[in-house]
């Protein structure tokens, strides 16, 4: 995971107890971080992980004084995500560890993150030093490898950022870095009103906080109890963690995670959608305006309260807009360097790129040749996910985001600027029932224009039914699940 006026601080504190030394006990100890003075579970928190209501993992969370080392503290976090895709099993288990110094606005010292199942198995070992972060990365197949981090500016108050919000009847904003990926974003938690409940028989007074990342910006909701608790964190209105026992937050449903997350269709889609050049008008609710994504291909108009016709015209770019690699995105080197997932410039990602475009210089062309060759080579496959670039191309099989993974870092080890795009796309799934299901494909900039291509359903362009959300895997888009409907279809 990852106020009101009205209630003085003091009174907060006194009222609810969230410090967990006396007066004497902490004027005998070294001074600790606010992190580690608030009232807080023994052991550990257990939570259970629900997506629409439907549980599909668990989450534990600790954070406590390193034993026999009080001036260092050690923040767990373990995530297990289990659910179905069609006929697959999909279960990824990610665990973190960070050792912090435990004083007022102690630093981040090292951490361990370890990711396995689905997305592929990888271990990242790392050690501040005076002169930033030494990453070791461990993966399966891969030789050891040694990256080297700017410094980082979290403390051990961003380990329970909640939590100190509280304590402070303050916000509190801090630099958190990214357990999968190793990008550090600024995280604000802000603290929000009390309210009375009944729990158990028994009324009780309950405090909210708010905690937003600038990377993933879905507000996680916090509600905790005077002893520290918390009970729930809401994202986006449409996801949870809720306390459980751990016996209680281990048992999982199996989700099947396309029927839950689909679209479905009033009316088929038109043939006219289905070609290239195509043409598509979608009637939606619920389509806020952060996910109006402004293209050359999708236009949009308000048609009423909470509801947007968006027109979405599928055709090949322009000869006059056509030009040659390596080319510069108008939004800068964004779209062409390398990160931990798309490793454009792994020298098999490289002799790869070289191989397939061969001596095309045209970048259409050769984008083409790249989507073309991963839908032909790739075996399409759920819950063989992977996460690396390198790790894709090492197995070559994988769903929609192993596709366009893939493709993205070979147009980028070609010069050629490229992106992941998240959205939905009409899918015939044999069942009868038209919807459209949440798909990820690839946007290349070819010249003067951005272009959208899909390796997995073999289309040099994306055709009409790609109503694109998002961009690079981003979290928010998630808050559309449950949300979002289609109205019309013409």
């Amino acid at each position: 995971m990852r106020v009101s006026p009205g209630r003085t601080r003091g009174s907060w504190l006194v009222g609810c107890g969230l410090l967990i030394l006396s007066a004497s006990q902490l004027a005998a100890a070294a001074p600790l971080s606010d992190a580690l003075r608030v009232r807080r579970p023994a052991g550990g928190e257990w939570f259970g992980v629900y997506l629409v209501d439907k549980k599909v993992g668990w989450y534990f969370t600790d954070l406590s004084l390193v034993p026999g080392k009080p001036s260092q503290a050690r923040f767990v976090l373990e995530l297990v995500f289990k659910a179905k895709a069609g006929q697959a099993a999909v279960d990824r288990h990610h665990r973190e560890e960070r050792v912090y110094e435990s004083r007022p606005g102690g630093r981040l010292l090292s951490f361990v993150f370890e990711s396995k199942g689905d997305g592929g198995t990888e271990t990242l070992v790392g050690k501040a030093t005076a002169k930033g972060v030494e990453v070791l990365r461990r993966r399966p197949g891969h030789a050891d490898e040694h990256l080297s981090l700017p410094p980082i500016a979290e403390t051990v108050e961003d380990a329970d950022s909640v939590r100190v919000a509280l304590l402070r009847d303050a916000p509190v904003s801090g630099m958190v870095l990214d357990g999968m990926d190793l990008v550090a974003a600024k995280v604000t938690t802000t603290p929000g009103p009390t309210e009375r409940r009944t729990l158990n028989g028994v009324p009780v007074t309950l405090r909210h906080a708010t905690t937003v990342s600038e990377k993933d910006k879905v507000p996680g909701v916090s509600l905790v109890t005077g002893k520290g608790e918390i009970l729930e964190t809401v994202f986006g209105g449409n996801s949870a963690f809720r306390a459980e026992p751990k016996s209680v937050a281990q048992r999982l449903d199996r989700v099947e995670i396309f029927g839950l997350a689909r679209l479905p269709l009033p009316k088929p889609i038109p043939d006219g959608a289905l070609g290239v050049p195509g043409d598509l008008t979608l009637v939606l609710e619920g389509l806020g305006p952060d996910f109006r994504r402004s293209l050359e291909r999708q236009h949009y108009r308000p048609v009423g309260e909470d509801r947007t016709e968006v027109h979405i015209r599928a055709a090949p770019p322009e000869v006059s807009q056509l030009g040659t690699r390596p080319l510069q995105a108008p939004q800068g080197e964004e779209y062409l360097k390398a990160s931990l997932a798309v490793e454009s410039e792994a020298p098999e990602i490289v002799a790869r790129a070289r191989e397939i475009a061969g001596a095309e210089t045209d970048a259409y062309a050769a984008a083409k040749r790249v989507v073309a060759w991963v839908g032909a080579h790739m075996k399409k496959e759920y819950g063989a996910s992977a996460d690396r670039a390198t790790d894709v191309l090492r197995q070559m099989r994988g769903d929609c985001t192993e596709h366009a993974l893939l493709s993205v870092a070979l147009l980028r080890a070609l010069g050629i600027p490229a992106r992941r795009v998240d959205g939905v796309v009409y899918v015939d799934n044999g069942d009868g029932v038209p919807a459209l299901y949440w798909h990820e494909w690839v946007e290349a900039y070819v010249g003067s224009v951005w272009t959208q291509l899909d390796p997995t359903l073999g289309q040099p362009v994306a055709d009409a039914t790609h109503l694109a959300l998002g961009e690079e895997s981003q979290a928010d888009i998630m808050t559309l699940l449950g949300k979002l409907k289609v109205l019309d279809v013409h």
